[in-house]
């Protein structure tokens, strides 16, 4: 009678398979349903469904279209950014020339260095002319208050005739290309020397009070 009863009592493996077999029905019959659900769509909402695709679509070449568009631009507007700050080395080495032929003991006052300093004058404004009309401008400095954006300071010096932050000195010059700062200007600029004048002062009616 027990072997009758364990043969036809199923055993657990075959208990485990049926599970299996049933969990893969139900995962198959819920992709069927969905796919039901998806193509039972209306005509009306599939052509809804195209439309964000395709507006969607649009607006991904709208944004690379617009991107090609400002990088072509920069490219023609600031293509020769690198060459022109390099250039600015040629007014820098006719400034500095100018300013040896000058501290000259042996060419001071004499006709040869006034022809040479005109000479190099030409050279420089020549310079400045062809910048320009490149769109390649130098930037006002002396008299003016610092501004970080196109100055940037390299030292302090005594002045109590302007307001402290004056620019009072132009060490090297500065430009700009059309909206871009190519290169600041360095600067000196002006600070108070009366704060340093009173404490002498200070400290002597503090003497006499003693």
């Amino acid at each position: 009678m027990e072997k009758e009863e364990n043969l036809t009592k199923p055993s657990q493996n075959q208990k485990d398979d049926d599970t299996t077999e049933q969990e893969i029905k139900n995962s198959e019959s819920e992709t069927e349903a969905k796919v039901d659900e998806k193509s039972e769509l209306t005509p009306e909402q599939k052509i809804l469904e195209l439309e964000d695709k395709l507006a969607r679509t649009y607006a991904e070449m709208e944004n690379q279209r617009r991107r090609y568009e400002k990088e072509k631009e920069d490219a023609y507007e600031y293509g020769g950014f690198a060459f022109a700050r390099e250039a600015l080395s040629l007014i820098d080495n006719l400034e500095r020339s100018k300013q040896i032929l000058q501290n000259d003991e042996s060419l001071k006052n004499s006709d040869a260095l006034k022809k040479i300093l005109d000479h190099i004058e030409i050279i420089n404004k020549d310079l400045i002319s062809i910048f320009s009309k490149n769109n390649i401008k130098t930037i006002e400095s002396l008299g003016k208050k610092l501004d970080p954006n196109f100055h940037q300071a390299m030292m302090e010096i005594d002045d109590d005739n302007k307001e402290p932050g004056t620019i009072v000195q132009e060490i090297q010059k500065g430009f700009t290309i059309k909206d871009r700062l190519l290169r600041p200007s360095l600067v000196g600029v002006s600070k108070k020397t009366s704060n340093k004048e009173e404490k002498p002062g200070k400290n002597k009616e503090n003497l006499e009070k003693k």
